[in-house]
């Protein structure tokens, strides 16, 4: 047997290889570096075979002499030991050694807040079936944020921006546009503020699309808005859940609007935004549906529902799931092949260029770099936050803020979360959603099991699409390193 060089025994093949087929393809992740290879019958076998044989060699290779010569597996494992020394294969984990950090600090450090979600209405138009915020008013009363509350709130995010100088914020509801006029108003101040501190800010603005007339498209444009715009897909599945107060669909409202809107802007800075339930597991057509429609920015999320109910997803339906992202991302594919691509938001990969370790580790920042504004200028961990009394953290009004539930947020990520610690999809998410993981098991540190499952298969999807694009750009179609 040919001496590599390296020994491979020590390395841990079950958590930091991700070897999976999708599409026809054997594709393998390594977890650590990012880096995505696609490789042959005998490479696939020899990496199994070191990982069941725990990295070694020879044993490895005594179970596949029938099926592959020695001069072979010599070429494989060569190659193999190649990509190792690279930091391509087999890349070690900096954090998995150190072990579980200690305990919480005594005194918790200032933190440093990016962004902020402001409540500008809780209070709809629509009374939408699967709404987490109950129908707008997020378990409490029905209001508008009042200009002072808003304007509070910038210069909070301001004042806890740190050196930051470039801030975000996400205009949320209920249907914030309800409430035009103080949307106006704060974006307004926020410019404004924002030349005094020295300080920009991304704005977007999430709404279901029936407010949308000429007067507030202009604006919106004006001010380089960020939208979301809420769509289900086809007429029947978004009439079903998506109906006006008397009970009518919103369908052709809501897509007439939508489409002068993105017309407007050149069809850029958006995404239509849509909700999966159990009625429509196949919602790879609702997401077609749209891309026929005109749309080229689609998200559609799975509904996240308590158990038991009409529209709540479970475990029995994963296997059809897992199989429609699979439809669609082959879907994806033969669009883009044909000229007639559009970015679908959850299979929208950069494998050159991806966050960095550190914020890959932290996730989303909920809690502890991003926050959730109420009406009354209460302060939440996240807009799914809202109305559960146990994490109101403060209040703008007053600048205050619990640092104890920021610190709690902040060590909420991937080191703290043992699930998270031997997941191959764990540098893609770093740790997935709070709200899911506090509500279905009551600890940030417990992820949501049926959306870990949902993601890995987005994200072998995400990364199949990756691959294809770049072998339909080279010739040579035997196999790449990504």
């Amino acid at each position: 047997m040919r001496d590599s060089g390296i020994d491979l025994s020590g390395f841990d093949f079950s958590a930091d290889l991700h070897r999976f087929v999708f599409g026809g393809m054997r594709l393998v992740v390594d977890v650590v570096s990012g880096a995505v290879h696609v490789v042959d019958e005998p490479t696939w076998d020899l990496l199994d075979a070191l990982r069941r044989a725990g990295g070694d060699q020879e044993a490895a290779r005594a179970g596949l002499r029938e099926t592959h010569p020695d001069s072979l597996l010599d070429e494989v494992q060569e190659e193999i030991a190649r990509l190792a020394g690279e930091g391509a294969l087999f890349t070690r984990d900096p954090w998995r050694d150190k072990g579980i950090p200690g305990p919480e600090p005594a005194s918790p450090a200032r933190p440093v807040i990016k962004s902020l979600c402001l409540h500008l209405a809780h209070d709809c138009n629509l009374r939408c079936a699967y709404c987490f915020g109950g129908g707008g008013g997020f378990g409490g009363r029905r209001g508008l944020m009042p200009p002072e509350v808003a304007k509070a709130a910038v210069d909070f995010l301001i004042d806890y921006s740190g050196e930051r100088s470039r801030c975000e914020i996400d205009f949320f509801g209920g249907e914030p546009l309800l409430n035009p006029g103080v949307l106006k108003e704060t974006v307004g101040y926020a410019r404004r503020r924002g030349n005094e501190r020295g300080k920009s800010f991304n704005l977007t603005l999430t709404t279901n699309a029936v407010l949308l007339d000429e007067p507030i498209r202009d604006f919106l444009n004006q001010n380089g808005i960020s939208l979301v715009l809420s769509l289900d897909g086809r007429r029947e599945v978004h009439d079903r859940m998506r109906v006006q107060a008397d009970g009518s669909g919103s369908y052709d409202e809501v897509l007439e609007n939508a489409r002068a809107m993105v017309e407007s802007r050149g069809h850029e800075n958006y995404y239509i935004r849509g909700t999966y339930t159990r009625m429509n597991r196949d919602f790879a057509e609702d997401v077609l549906h749209m891309a026929d429609l005109g749309f080229r920015h689609i998200s559609v999320e799975p509904v996240v529902l308590p158990e038991g109910g009409e529209y709540a997803l479970t475990e029995e339906d994963l296997p059809t799931l897992l199989a429609e992202y699979e439809r669609l991302a082959a879907a994806c594919r033969d669009r883009a092949e044909r000229g007639a691509g559009f970015r679908f938001f959850h299979f929208d990969l950069d494998l050159d260029h991806g966050p960095c370790l550190p914020k890959r580790v932290k996730g989303c920042g909920a809690g502890s770099e991003y926050l959730a504004i109420t009406p009354e200028g209460d302060i939440y961990p996240c807009h799914q936050f809202v109305g559960r009394p146990r994490y109101l953290m403060g209040n703008v009004m007053d600048s205050s803020l619990d640092l104890k539930t920021v610190e709690s947020f902040r060590r909420a990520d991937l080191l703290h979360k043992d699930p998270c610690r031997r997941c191959w999809v764990r540098f893609y998410c770093g740790g997935g959603c709070h709200a899911n993981a506090e509500a279905f098991n009551g600890s940030l540190h417990q992820p949501y099991s049926m959306g870990c499952r949902l993601l890995e298969k987005r994200m072998e999807a995400a990364i199949f699409l990756q691959v294809s694009a770049r072998l339909s750009r080279t010739e040579d179609k035997g196999g790449i390193t990504v």
